[in-house]
């Protein structure tokens, strides 16, 4: 007796500008025009991706006191990008990433569910947490919250988000033209009233229940504390697990807190950033692949990651030669603010770099390439499609976010050559379901209507 091929989710993620995607490539286009939005989530829509997935910065990158030249992004606002986006698809989710940090949940909750009617049932919600003052100065509260509060916030904030959500019943509005009565009943929106750590709120919510209850929730923590957030709230986990064991490994283990939670393993799907680079043969992918990491690791952006970890000024030193010899500066790690890699054994890593460099013979920007590079699959596009499916059907992930090297083709050669061999293998949708929301895509279950009928059964 045969047994179902699991199904492959695909998400589409349109960074920023870093060493992922490079801004001086030829074939790179705006960050801001709505062109390179529009063009992308066409895209993504003709290969019958699940959503497009934006990433939002709350303040410019700074390295050594300066606007960081390699990632200045200016983007403008997500929320705005994903309903302009909404008019112009029709299928596609749109997921963006917004702050539990330096967001109030009524207004944040609002918008989503705006975002979610406006698009028929589209919405997602990519959950971040985000402590440092850096980013706090934009605010009026600055660095106010402690590091280790950063998932306690985030817990309360959608918990109260999804009280807000849930405020409505689905059949509250009647809109009777004959009895002039536009609610169905005098309960038809509940009141919620929150006294929390964090929030102390009572109020009644502007919106009505929006076709999928509330939206998608995504989040890609990896601590101890973002994996049980994740058991507890996430639908979908933007995960940075892409080597087979160990997204093997990640998936068991979250998948394995869900039973604590009286979740499904179905009712979260773990998708994994991946990159790729297609060639007609493996040995023309590889070639490609090399000239994308020159392009992605140039002999600059090498110097600033290890000043990074240095916490001191290293543009003395070649890029193409061997590591520095002088010790870090464990009391200069401000030297970059804004996407900062976060280090605690600055002198393990240290030495670790160095033996690994000496052990390959590798320069400065050849170990951080070996270091930094997101191009995952690489090879022809039957090997990528096999690749894809193995990871799937071996429980290593239920899908991948692809990742392009430039904005906003870069997807255009993926779903080309690769999306009609997954479909070949039965393993990928051939068309979207009629007026399916996010969720239904998914294949998550519907939410919020358990906590509906509780309320009202009776």
């Amino acid at each position: 007796m045969s047994t179902a091929k699991r199904q492959v989710h695909l998400a589409a993620h349109f960074p920023g500008v870093n060493n992922t995607t490079v801004w001086t490539d030829p074939r790179s286009e705006s960050q801001v025009e709505f062109s390179s939005f529009e063009h992308f989530a066409k895209n993504a829509e003709r290969g019958f991706f699940d959503y497009l997935f934006l990433a939002e910065g709350l303040r410019l990158r700074e390295h050594k006191g300066r606007i960081h030249d390699l990632d200045v992004v200016g983007r403008p606002n997500t929320l705005a990008i994903l309903a302009a986006v909404a008019a112009v698809t029709e299928h596609i989710g749109l997921v963006g990433t917004l702050s539990s940090t330096f967001n109030e949940p009524y207004e944040l909750a609002r918008a989503l569910s705006s975002l979610d009617h406006l698009s028929n049932g589209r919405a997602g919600w990519n959950v971040v947490t985000s402590s440092d003052a850096f980013h706090g100065a934009n605010f009026r509260r600055g660095g106010f919250l402690e590091h280790s509060e950063r998932y306690t916030r985030a817990d309360e904030f959608v918990s109260l988000a999804k009280e807000w959500w849930d405020s409505w019943r689905a059949d509250a509005v009647a809109a009777d033209a004959s009895s002039g009565r536009f609610l169905s009943s005098d309960d038809a929106i509940g009141e919620v009233v929150h006294r929390g750590r964090h929030f102390d709120v009572a109020g009644r919510f502007t919106t009505p229940r929006s076709p999928q209850g509330y939206p998608v929730i995504v989040q890609a923590g990896d601590s101890p504390d973002g994996r049980d957030f994740a058991a507890h709230h996430a639908e979908v986990i933007f995960s940075l697990h892409t080597e087979f064991e160990d997204a093997q490994a990640f998936y068991a283990d979250v998948k394995g807190r869900l039973p604590g939670r009286g979740r499904t393993e179905d009712s979260l799907k773990i998708l994994p950033a991946v990159g790729f680079v297609i060639g007609d043969t493996a040995a023309d992918a590889a070639e490609r692949a090399r000239e994308v990491e020159l392009a992605q690791v140039s002999g600059q952006t090498a110097i600033a990651f290890l000043e990074q970890v240095w916490g001191r000024d290293l543009t003395a030193y070649d890029p193409e030669g061997p590591l520095p010899d002088v010790e870090p500066d464990i009391e200069g790690q401000n030297i970059t603010r804004g996407r900062v890699r976060h280090v605690t054994d600055i002198p393990g890593v240290v030495a670790a770099w160095r033996q690994k460099a000496e052990a390959e013979n590798l320069s400065i920007r050849d170990l951080v390439i070996s270091l930094s590079s997101r191009r995952g699959f690489v090879g022809t596009p039957d090997h990528i499609a096999s690749e894809i499916d193995r990871y799937v059907q071996e429980r290593a992930t239920d899908g991948f976010v692809v990742v392009g090297t430039t904005n906003p083709y870069g997807l255009d050669e993926f779903v080309d050559r690769v999306v009609p061999l997954l479909q070949e293998r039965g393993v990928y949708r051939t068309e979207y379901p009629e007026g399916a929301t996010l969720r239904e895509n998914l294949g998550l279950p519907a939410r919020g209507s358990d906590a509906e009928e509780a309320r009202h059964v009776g």
